[in-house]
């Protein structure tokens, strides 16, 4: 078999109740894409120390399965991408939902020299009035800043490697980080990063809906998104006290 021309890339801590939900969608949309070109592609699941059944369930789930033990979500995508066969590398998360033409619509946009990657916006629907106003206003300011989030990333393979890929100390808007490098090399080589705005993931709302409003404004905001991003004690409730 030819080697995959696409990666799909998925870092996993304790996911085992979710990845039976979100990773068929994601599996959908590889096939959907494969389909239509004949290509092939592959999904990585990268076990970041998880304590539960995650990896066997991504395994028998179909997911190709690594392991990287440092606790670190941009660690964890580094060594997806360091075992990724594809030109092409597309990050999501284990909890996100995965339109049918994601992957498709994505590889479109990604012929040789002409755009370095993008992004597929997310969609958030938490159950308080709250929660969706903090949605709504990162959505507006993501759009405003020209930024994107990890929850759908993608970009070549070459640029990932010569841009170092996240910057594994972040512990915290390391793919904000990412995206910001990704979209000025864009710039400079002629070769603009595309926001599908036409697509929409729908990540889990899991910590919108179980910590408070003001709790999460606390913790997502444009000032302390950018406070101590390399202390594991000041992102602890974001690691060590992960909503499942």
């Amino acid at each position: 078999m030819s080697s995959p021309e696409l990666s799909v890339i998925i870092p996993a801590f304790n996911e085992a109740d979710y990845l039976p939900h979100y990773l068929p969608t994601v599996k959908a949309a590889l096939l959907h894409w494969e389909t239509a070109t004949g290509q092939s592609g592959e999904i990585i699941v990268v076990d970041n120390a998880s304590t539960d059944m995650t990896p066997q369930i991504a395994t028998q789930l179909g997911a190709r399965v690594v392991s990287e033990p440092i606790r670190s979500i941009g660690q964890a995508r580094n060594t997806g991408a360091r075992a990724a066969h594809g030109r092409v590398l597309f990050f999501t998360d284990a909890d996100v939902a995965v339109p049918l033409e994601a992957l498709a619509v994505s590889m479109r946009l990604m012929p040789e020299g002409a755009c370095v990657g993008g992004a597929i916006p997310p969609l958030y629907t938490p159950a308080r009035f709250g929660a969706r106003l903090l949605c709504a206003f990162w959505d507006a300011y993501r759009t405003r800043k020209g930024g994107a989030q990890g929850v759908a990333q993608f970009c070549t393979a070459a640029v990932f490697a010569e841009l170092g890929g996240y910057r594994a100390d972040l512990l915290m808007s390391e793919d904000v980080e990412f995206f910001a490098r990704l979209t000025d090399h864009g710039h400079r080589t002629g070769q603009p990063v595309r926001i599908v705005d036409e697509l929409r993931v729908r990540p889990s709302t899991r910590r919108y809906d179980q910590w408070s409003s003001w709790r999460m404004w606390w913790w997502q905001n444009p000032v302390t998104a950018r406070l101590a991003l390399s202390s594991p004690r000041f992102w602890r409730h974001w690691y060590q006290s992960t909503v499942r």
